[in-house]
């Protein structure tokens, strides 16, 4: 499926965000393991969730949907080992999760994906699994997985070469699902979302002090199940409204209930550096995770360098910054984002080929872009490719505001991981995005 977007006269309304993808997919992990009903509002009925609740029920997980709710119920059966391969879709985060979950559980599966999937590497989860007892084997580090069984040791300690939630939310599922306690130490501060959920159903997660920064210690106790789960509105999915707002002339757009996480939510303070327009009311605690409603208004934004120690925190938004970069006045520096190389696409080499047909002046770099932007409307002839990566669609889809002829962009159906009413809500807002 191609998109085109248009060049409007103006962004104006209120939506609320849909919810979080990463979330999503942890409280249906968490959820599993609890083995006790429970009602998920909020969850994000997207591909990826999907794919990841598809896969838990593939091991004997009876969880269902119903008018919107996520029902998790308690099983009848044992734990079994599946009978046909789980398959995780695009989500490397479900991948991911699900390989320390049945390693913590002990039984044999085989893991497989679509091919953007099947290209991603695994290898950084792959082997402190090994190191924790489990016996995998792959493809060079990459899909198909085959979890043949595991030992998983207690007290485990490890200590992470690159920050990544993924690796450190994984490790820890690990060890709940088998029971045993965990440390981890990170180089810099990740996403937290999954000790937040463990903390929220009464959990025992311990964090460094000065001498030990970065330190997180899981001591596995029984969890203590909850009735309900509110899933908060998915920052990531918000910020291409935020960008949107920001670029757009004459516009003032409010966000409700996006999920204000601090591990989560450094755009914010990059696009205020920048010069933007944004404001946060009505902040409130729901299920652990900080919420809040998000005002922006059309902004005049600059150029800026952006700072090392922020990239582990903006690592899913740097596609759609590269688009308030490229309608930024002066130059946007971003480097230390190599694991931009090894999303669902090339993100780096993504972008860069795109803002090249936008006629944006940019530098590549192994980790980052260097992006010197215009006030103008841009002028486009050549379609855009997506690489069938939804951030790197919903993105140049975005720049479509800011362009003369419309921007065309091939392969959006992969919008449908994350944010599946995309083309609606920014319709309802004043974009004119069509097929």
């Amino acid at each position: 499926m191609n998109l085109i977007s248009h060049q409007i006269n103006s962004l104006n309304g209120e939506i609320i965000c849909p919810g979080d993808k990463s979330i999503s997919q942890r409280i249906l992990i968490i959820g599993f393991l609890l083995n006790s009903r429970m009602e998920i509002k909020g969850f994000l009925d997207a591909e990826d969730p999907n794919s990841t609740l598809i896969a838990l029920n593939g091991i004997g997980a009876s969880i269902k949907k119903d008018n919107g709710l996520i029902y998790i119920n308690k099983r009848d059966e044992h734990l079994k080992s599946p009978y046909k391969d789980l398959n995780l879709g695009n989500s490397g985060t479900g991948m991911r999760l699900i390989m320390g979950l049945i390693s913590g559980l002990g039984i044999n599966a085989t893991l497989v994906g679509d091919q953007s999937l099947s290209n991603r590497p695994m290898s950084r989860v792959i082997n402190p699994l090994k190191a924790m007892g489990a016996e995998i084997e792959s493809n060079n580090g990459m899909a198909p997985i085959k979890i043949l069984g595991s030992d998983i040791c207690n007290n485990f300690h490890y200590q992470m070469p690159i920050a990544s939630a993924q690796v450190k939310s994984c490790l820890i599922l690990a060890a709940l699902a088998s029971n045993n306690s965990i440390s981890i130490k990170e180089p810099k501060t990740t996403r937290d979302h999954t000790e937040r959920m463990i903390e929220y159903f009464k959990g025992d997660i311990k964090y460094g002090d000065n001498q030990n920064k970065g330190l997180i210690k899981f001591n596995n106790e029984d969890l203590i199940p909850r009735e309900s789960y509110d899933v908060v509105g998915d920052f990531s999915s918000a910020s291409f409204i935020i960008v949107a707002a920001l670029i757009s002339p004459k516009s003032e757009i409010v966000i409700k209930n996006v999920g204000l996480n601090p591990t989560r939510n450094g755009l914010l303070k990059v696009l205020a550096l920048m010069g933007g327009n944004i404001e946060i009311k009505n902040v409130k605690n729901i299920c652990n995770e900080e919420s809040g409603d998000i005002i922006v208004k059309s902004s005049n934004l600059n150029g800026i360098d952006i700072s090392e120690d922020i990239i582990p925190n903006i690592i899913d938004e740097i596609p759609i910054l590269c688009i308030a970069a490229a309608f930024a006045e002066g130059t946007t520096n971003i480097k230390n984002a190599a694991e931009l190389r090894v999303k669902e696409s090339d993100r780096i080499n993504a972008m860069a080929e795109g803002l090249k047909k936008l006629n944006i002046n940019y530098e590549v770099f192994d980790d980052g872009l260097s992006i010197t932007g215009t006030n103008s409307f841009v002028d486009i002839n050549e379609e855009i490719n997506s690489y069938d990566d939804h951030r790197i669609a919903m993105s140049f889809l975005i720049a479509g505001i800011r362009s003369k002829n419309g921007i065309r962009v091939k392969n959006c159906k992969n919008i449908e991981t994350s944010f599946p009413h995309f083309k609606d809500i920014m319709n309802s807002l004043g974009m004119k995005i069509n097929e």
